[in-house]
């Protein structure tokens, strides 16, 4: 690697809208995030999984075939 045209790699400060903080490592000193690990639904186990069935499905139920 060439010298002296990489940024610093310095540890981070993250902070989410959610109250949530925690350090990593990065090359700018502190990031603002909308969404982490602690407060997202698929890592909190809230996500909720929709079956809304496909084409044949909405044909079927459109004109009552079974």
């Amino acid at each position: 690697m060439k010298e002296g045209i990489h940024p610093d790699y310095k540890e981070c400060k993250v902070t989410c809208a959610c109250g949530n903080t925690f350090v990593t490592k990065s090359t700018v000193s502190e990031l603002r995030l909308d969404v982490c690990s602690a407060c997202h639904p698929f890592f909190t186990g809230q996500q909720k999984f929709i079956n809304r069935g496909g084409r044949v499905e909405k044909f079927k139920n459109k004109y009552h075939i079974d």
